[in-house]
């Protein structure tokens, strides 16, 4: 049989074909569009050509449209219609899959990013280097560990949502069979760990350019993925224990550990964390401090985390950008969608989308900075039955917050050079005002004078990953901030969990200490269960927005209790003090309006459930009957 493959090498031979119309071979001349199969093994430019387009099934990171944060408590997803209720009310099944991230795709209908697609050219690619004939073994090489790592990746993404899933080391030709078993939960973790291994062997110590797969990236590809093989949800004892329905499962090892020893699961986990931080000590961003930062301090150095230097707005450090071990970058002359991070989830008055809105329980899940002790200030749990917190719920917070979310009265923008001279004070409004003409709806709201169809639902909006520079107002196609697949932090803060599941409370809080100090957050003291739930929630605030939330909370089986809530928004109203004018355009101002913050449970978007059959995906009834070798997962 012969192949052909047709993008993008198809881009690199038309720049150099020439063509001859007076020759009698005319009629044999190889199709313009497409380059035989046997032709891209010769060609060292054609080789990198084919591995480069497997790094496609990155797609743009987490960047989309629709994130992943809307499956789980950080966010909804403001515009209905697209597949999210589907999945956050539990009716998905083998005929509705609901929504999906193209990252986490298998066997979605009509798409050729689906996972085992990259990793089918993986295979080809890897069947194929050792065969080329042109002399450059360092680029053999080189690409060999690329391709070992992206296999692991694509494998990594699948295991998360699925369990253990069909593992195809070699490529399929037509008329092939190509019914496969699922192999176990155990079996797939192997195997990935295996593939870092030898992408680590392969890629260590080369200058990697950026956005390519490097050592570094695969050992935190492995300290990830022994993470969760350690955790609850895959220790099927544990899990048994905890759902009823993995209880009646008859194939546990296809979601899990049935046997052997789990504290040595968590030393593994340990160990693969710290190597990472051992290989790249050079990474940590200001994680060498031994007291908190102030908070403004604190703020600034979460923004210039979550720019991974891609902006060059003057309150953004560009050494943050060692934190990132692997990145999604973009540049300005290619149109991604994920330069459009700010246009998708940036207030409705700016004329942006709203599209993954904040909700209250992620808000009242930072930190509150208790200053009654004025000789000891501490950070305690937010609480709105405390009435000086619940009258001022944005005061005295982590100052992560203030680098991750919008409120009401946050500062933002120059609106006006986008929404005309409606606010001269540049602050997001979220609330209802009380003017001479009435109660006044605020500009970034939902019964907002612009755009009021693309307003956000919570009162909230995300500002993680929207670059702050005041002249990108328009937030459409122009920020470059990259997205972080695995950032020096992550094999910290996975090094702290394992310690603390393998007693060592003290090395975790050294940890952790070492991100809050940074933020410009009080150290930890707790101990035990007390330690394991303060990590937990600093992993929550320190990752928010970088799909971890959903897998974490599938993992550790905390799933009823979080992803499982109803939505609560916050509604806020602004009344004007005895003797007060209201101000002409409306300006957030406390000496003038006295404001009260009502949290309230909502379920007119999404009425979120939890069904523990929602802890993996169905396999698509399309698979299942393409392959009838395949086990469905439990509860569907």
């Amino acid at each position: 049989m012969k192949l052909t493959y047709k993008h993008p090498i198809h881009i690199l031979l038309l720049a150099g074909i020439t063509f001859n119309a007076c020759k009698k071979d005319f009629l044999n001349t190889k199709p313009l569009g497409e380059v035989q199969a046997t032709d891209v093994w010769k060609d060292p430019a054609l080789t990198e050509a084919f591995v480069t387009d497997i790094y496609n099934g990155l797609g743009n990171g987490g960047l989309d449209e629709q994130e992943l944060s809307s499956l789980s408590d950080e966010a909804v997803f403001t515009h209905s219609g697209r597949g999210i209720n589907v999945v956050n009310e539990g009716t998905l099944g083998p005929s509705n899959l609901g929504w999906v991230s193209e990252t986490y795709m298998w066997g979605i209908a009509g798409d050729n990013k689906d996972m085992y697609t990259k990793i089918g050219g993986a295979n080809l690619a890897l069947e194929q280097l050792p065969t080329v004939t042109f002399p450059d073994t360092a680029l053999v090489h080189r690409l060999q560990g690329e391709l070992h790592f992206l296999r692991a990746y694509y494998y990594h993404q699948l295991v998360r949502y699925y369990g253990g899933v069909p593992i195809v080391k070699k490529s399929y030709n037509l008329n092939q069979d190509y019914s496969i078993v699922r192999s176990s939960f155990e079996d797939c973790v192997n195997f990935i760990t295996t593939e870092c291994d030898s992408a680590v062997m392969l890629l260590s110590g080369r200058n990697m350019a950026l956005g390519r797969a490097n050592a570094n990236a695969a050992l935190a590809l492995k300290a990830r993925i022994l993470l969760y093989a350690a955790s609850d949800l895959h220790d099927m004892p544990t899990a048994k224990s905890k759902s009823p329905v993995i209880a009646a499962y008859a194939n546990p090892e296809l979601l899990g550990y049935v046997s052997g020893d789990r504290v040595a699961r968590w030393q593994k986990a340990y160990d693969a964390a710290l190597a990472v931080i051992n290989a790249a000590p050079a990474a940590g961003y200001k994680l060498n401090l031994t007291a908190p930062v102030s908070a403004e301090e604190g703020r600034k150095n979460y923004v210039s985390l979550s720019m991974g230097g891609g902006s060059k707005y003057k309150e953004v450090d560009g050494s943050a950008a060692s934190e990132l071990l692997f990145l999604r970058s973009f540049t300005a002359n290619i149109d991604d969608g994920g330069k459009q991070v700010g246009l998708h989830n940036g207030p409705n008055g700016y004329h942006n989308w709203a599209g993954n809105t904040p909700i209250q329980q992620l808000v009242d899940d930072y930190e509150y900075m208790d200053s009654t002790d004025a000789g000891n200030p501490k950070a305690v749990k937010f609480d709105w039955n405390n009435t000086t917190q619940a009258a001022a719920p944005y005061k005295n917070r982590d100052p992560r917050f203030y680098a991750s979310i919008m409120y009401d009265g946050a500062p933002w923008k120059p609106r006006n050079l986008i929404s005309g001279n409606v606010d001269p004070a540049s602050q997001i409004q979220t609330g209802s005002y009380e003017t001479a003409k009435g109660m006044l709806p605020g500009l970034d709201t939902r019964q907002s004078s612009i755009e009021n169809w693309n307003g956000s639902w919570t009162g909230y909006y995300m500002r993680k990953f929207i670059d702050p520079d005041p002249t990108l107002v328009d937030n459409t196609t122009r920020q470059l901030i990259p997205w972080p697949f695995f950032r020096y932090t992550e094999a910290v803060l996975n090094l702290a969990e394992a310690a603390i599941e393998l007693g060592r409370d003290e090395e975790a809080r050294s940890w952790l200490n070492k991100i809050r100090f940074r933020a410009g957050m009080p150290a930890l003291t707790e101990s035990g269960d007390a330690l394991r739930q303060r990590y937990r929630n600093e992993r929550r605030v320190e990752l928010v927005y970088e799909e971890h939330r959903y897998h974490d909370a599938r993992r550790w089986m905390i799933a009823p209790e979080t992803l499982g809530r109803k939505i609560k928004f916050i509604n806020i109203t602004g009344k004007l003090k005895p003797g007060a004018t209201a101000p002409s355009p409306y300006k957030h101002d406390e000496s003038v309006y006295t404001y009260t913050y009502k949290p309230q449970e909502d379920v007119s978007l999404e009425n979120r459930q939890w069904l523990d059959k929602m802890y993996f995906r169905p396999i698509s009834r399309d698979e299942m009957n393409k392959n009838t070798k395949l086990v469905q997962n439990p509860g569907y």
